[in-house]
């Protein structure tokens, strides 16, 4: 018996010393990470962004991006903003429950509440419609959006997407512990801060295996702000959740009319390209595939030249994205960083051919 006791207290001594350390951690995060844009509340969801108005030169239509699974609005706009300054009006969002973005509803649990919250954020600044750029779990939103906001959708850029069911239907375990109701606020509150910032640097580099990590991502990109429990548990969520929104919408996307431009590298160890990426040009009518060789997850920063020719590509300015993609393999085709051994492809393997 007092054996069991001791057990018991040690384990609650040890929970809530990670507890301290956790809200510690993210204190010193969000010292680190201040907000960057503005806040409005639109669709009982405050929201925090960055407005980029259009230049009386703007010769594109407005973008709004839409960042990925662990990632807030700096994920894109550190490197494209500089690419599309004065040339378009730009639409940078915390997706609902990340980077500075209140959570909001149960709505908002799901791509499509995520996408309905963007769409109010446009109708307060008074943009019509817009070029939507979706990067990986953002190209699920991106497509829901397409569904749901049809007349608001002037173009899709898909970069990475994660659109289509997988194989297994499973997501890395963590995803799957914090996203359940007790355990996953316990894990969130004491295990996801010193768990996350252990591994966080070697993830981010698998992340953009086989190219390198951009130096200086991590802290321009303030990645570490999804380690912070309310941002840990609301990632956690989204993703556990993505297949079940993937099943009822992957049939509908024969519906999207928008111009259309799918991103992917052929050695993305986050997602199923084979399954995602090819699927999105097979079901979208019209929809053009751009398929980098030896390039990973991250078009968006590893090849920004490309995602502003696709954005040209949709808003119907004569691009040929292949010959740019011609240009891209070229310069990523001797990168062998983070060999695939060495990076744990976070995703279900059984049933896939390459």
């Amino acid at each position: 018996m007092h054996l069991l006791l001791a057990a018991i207290g040690f384990i609650v001594a040890l929970a809530a010393a990670l507890f301290g350390v956790s809200r510690v951690g993210a204190h010193l995060i969000e010292a680190r990470n201040p907000p960057v844009g503005q806040f409005a509340t639109v669709a009982d969801t405050r929201l925090h962004h960055v407005h980029v108005p259009a230049s009386g030169e703007a010769d594109l239509p407005p973008v709004v991006f839409i960042h990925g699974a662990s990632g807030n609005l700096l994920d894109q706009m550190v490197p494209i903003r500089p690419l599309l300054e004065g040339r378009s009006e730009m639409l940078f969002v915390d997706r609902p429950g990340h980077g500075w973005s209140d959570r909001g509803g149960p709505a908002n649990a799901t791509p499509s509440g995520q996408a309905a919250a963007i769409a109010a954020l446009m109708e307060a600044y008074g943009m019509e419609d817009a070029i939507v750029v979706g990067h990986s779990f953002g190209g699920a939103i991106a497509a829901a959006f397409a569904l749901d906001h049809p007349e608001k959708t002037r173009g899709l850029v898909f970069l990475s997407a994660a659109t289509h069911p997988w194989p297994g239907a499973g997501t890395s375990w963590y995803y799957e512990v914090a996203a359940t109701p007790i355990l996953g606020h316990l894990f969130a509150e004491t295990l996801a801060w010193p768990g996350g910032a252990l591994r966080m640097r070697q993830a981010s580099a698998c992340v953009f295996s086989p190219n390198p990590l951009s130096e200086g991502y991590l802290k321009d990109a303030a990645i570490e702000l999804v380690l912070r429990p309310r941002s840990f548990r609301a990632n956690a969520i989204d993703v556990a959740g993505l297949y079940d929104h993937v099943v009822e919408m992957a049939p509908r996307y024969g519906e999207i009319a928008a111009p259309t431009v799918v991103i992917t590298g052929d050695h993305d160890t986050v997602v199923f390209e084979e399954i995602h990426s090819r699927g999105l040009a097979r079901d979208i009518p019209g929809a053009e595939l751009v398929w980098i060789e030896n390039m990973g997850h991250k078009p968006d920063w590893t090849a920004p030249d490309l995602v502003l020719a696709a954005i040209e590509k949709v808003a119907g300015r004569d691009r040929d994205l292949q010959a740019v993609a011609a240009q891209i393999e070229a310069r990523v085709s001797t990168d062998a960083h983070g060999p695939l051994d060495a990076c744990p492809v976070e995703r279900p393997t059984e049933g896939v051919s390459s």
